[in-house]
This record gives C-alpha cells, sequence and structure tokens, in this order.
C-alpha cells in the first residue's frame, strides 16, 4: 500500500533544490562580485541544511529492516557509484586524467555517501538521550580536526545536526501540527518567517567586506576544519554554533513560507534526485567555460539566477525523469534475494 504524498514536502523538495541549483550557479560569480556574494551566502546559509533537514524528517531512528537496508543500497550507494564512474569519464575528456576513487566524491555526490551514512547512523543516534544536542557537540567539535573530504567526513559530521534535526520535527509532530494550523495562525507564522528571511538578508547586503573578511564561505560550507581557514584559536566552534543556529531559523522561516497545499510544482518535487544529480552537467562546461565565472553585472546574475530555476523545472519534468531512470533509480531487483530464496 503506498503513502500518500504531502503537498508541503513536495513543495519544499522543490523549492530546497531549486536553492541548489541557483546556489551553484553563482559560487563561481561570488569572488568579484558583491550582489552574487550577497545571493550566495543568503542561499547557503540554509539551502543545504533544510535539504539535509527534510531528508532526516522522512528517516527512521529504528533499526533497519531489508526493505531499508535494500533502499539504501539501491536509491543511494548504486547512483553514487553509477555517476561516479560518469564523472570520471566528463573529467578525463576535459583534462586528459581518469581517476575513479569511490572514497572522495566529485562535487555535488558528497551528498550521496551523507545521506547513507546519516541513515545507517540515526538509529544509534537518537538512541540516546539527546541524540540533536549529542550531534550539536559532534559537529562543533569535528571541526577542530583535520578531517579531510575522504568518504565526505567534514560534511557528514557538520551537517549532521540538520538531519538529526529534520528528524526530531517529525519526533515532535511539527508537521501534522502546522497542517492543522487556521489560516489566520498561519498567516501570523508567515509574517514572522518574512522578518527572519528579511533581517538575514539585510545583514548580509550591509557586511558583505566583514562577511569577506570573517570567511563566512568557508563556515557555511561545512567541508573544512577551522584551522584550514585561519581559526585554530579555541573559539572558532562558536563561528560554526552562530551559523547552525542561523540555519536553524531560516529552515523553520523557508519551511513556514512554503505553500501548504497543492501548487503547479509541487509535482516537480518527486523529481529532487534527478535536479540534483543531473544539473552539474549542465553548469559544469557554462562553469568552466566562463559563461557562470568572474564579474558580472546585477542583471547577468539576476538572470543566471532566474535561468537556473527554468533549469530545476526541466530537470524535473516526467520526459526527463523517464529517459534518466535507469541511471538515477535503476532496477535491482534481480539482485537481491527473495523470501522464497531464504527459505530455500
Amino acid at each position: 500500500m503506498s503513502t500518500q504524498r504531502v503537498a508541503l514536502w513536495d513543495n519544499a523538495r522543490f523549492g530546497a533544490i531549486a536553492l541548489m541549483v541557483a546556489g551553484h550557479t553563482l559560487t563561481k560569480m561570488v569572488g568579484e562580485n558583491d550582489a552574487a556574494f550577497t545571493l550566495y551566502v543568503f542561499i547557503y546559509a540554509f539551502h543545504v541544511p533544510v535539504f539535509v533537514a527534510v531528508s532526516g524528517y522522512f528517516s527512521r531512528g529504528t533499526a533497519p529492516d531489508d526493505k531499508r537496508i535494500r533502499s539504501i543500497f539501491t536509491d543511494i550507494v548504486v547512483p553514487y557509484i553509477i555517476f561516479e564512474v560518469i564523472w570520471s569519464i566528463v573529467l578525463f575528456f576535459n583534462n586528459g586524467n581518469f581517476r575513479l576513487d569511490l572514497t572522495r566524491a566529485s562535487w555535488t555526490l558528497w551528498f550521496l555517501l551523507a545521506l547513507a551514512i546519516w541513515r545507517i547512523v540515526l538509529p544509534y543516534l537518537v538512541a540516546l538521550k539527546y541524540p540533536l544536542l549529542v550531534s550539536v557537540v559532534i559537529s562543533i567539535a569535528a571541526g577542530y580536526f583535520p578531517i579531510d573530504q575522504t568518504f565526505s567526513a567534514a560534511r557528514v559530521l557538520g551537517f549532521l545536526p540538520f538531519f538529526v534535526f529534520g528528524w526530531q520535527l517529525r519526533e515532535w509532530n511539527l508537521g501534522e501540527r502546522w497542517m492543522a494550523l487556521c489560516s489566520q495562525s498561519v498567516t501570523r507564522w508567515r509574517i514572522l518567517a518574512v522578518a527572519v528571511m528579511a533581517t538575514v538578508a539585510t545583514f548580509i547586503a550591509l557586511n558583505v567586506p566583514f562577511l569577506r573578511e570573517v570567511q563566512i564561505r568557508s563556515f557555511i560550507t561545512y567541508d573544512a576544519g577551522y584551522a584550514t581557514f585561519g581559526y585554530d584559536q579555541w573559539w572558532g566552534g562558536l563561528g560554526r554554533l552562530a551559523t547552525m543556529l542561523v540555519a536553524a531559523a531560516m529552515i523553520m522561516a523557508f519551511l513556514i513560507l512554503i505553500p501548504r497545499e497543492q501548487t503547479w510544482f509541487t509535482q516537480f518535487g518527486q523529481a529532487t534526485m534527478y535536479v540534483y544529480l543531473l544539473h552539474t552537467f549542465v553548469l559544469y562546461p557554462l562553469r568552466e567555460n566562463g559563461v557562470l565565472d568572474g564579474e558580472r553585472p546585477l542583471w547577468y546574475i539576476l538572470l543566471a539566477v532566474i535561468l537556473s530555476f527554468g533549469l530545476t523545472v526541466v530537470l524535473s519534468t516526467k520526459s526527463v525523469v523517464k529517459l534518466f531512470k535507469p541511471l538515477v533509480q535503476p532496477n535491482l531487483n534481480w539482485l537481491f534475494v527473495t523470501p522464497r530464496d531464504l527459505r530455500n
């Protein structure tokens, strides 16, 4: 029996993946343009955390059964291997060097490794009395050690609190409680959410030189230890804590602002994995050839962001899903034993 989909969460998935594509579109333009930097920092302050939190919301803290073990393998591990091989071939044609190292994820593929690990460790974490607090301590502590990107370890530990936070939101039953609120209460919460987002955006826009100086980009990507970007003092972890608190507030604001009902883009929220895995093959040549690089006027940056949303929609369509399903969601039933096999 299939579980009925909730429009709120499909809308949230689409919004999160659209922001992710926009962020990747801006990445190579932020170094020389304050407008691009402002948009980039605002998006990166919460877009990966909200994507991780939504993934955590739909993860279970109980011991995995056969179905969930197979899901991790078929939905995450195998697509990761497939796309790592594809990226190795792409990079070979680009620079002449063939390198396939499954322990080091290519570009955005780190998320698949991280997601598999988070799902595996979640039952152990939630067995503790304060799993969210423990995950925050782990994340902050990890920044004091020279952890590299082998198996995406730095990001796995850095973003861990957001995954647990998403799981905790479900435990608190906040999704159902939000859906049950009357329209007047929803309006009041949305006014507050707009205020939160506007405050963060205004702070970023007015403090670009300061944020560049403190290397905020290194904090919001959670991919390196504090010492690697100049924070070898004992209080380096306070920067990560502040970043996490802001991200948590923005996650809640984002989810509050997401429509609760069916919209024109609700259906696209079911194809976020396709967007995640495929959009980089569109952006990579544009970034490498300078189309999405260097100093650009404001209109160019805004146009790039608008087109990135268009790309998100296109990659979410049924035709794209049908075409790339063998790569993103391969049928691997033949690989697993059946109950009948076990009886024999």
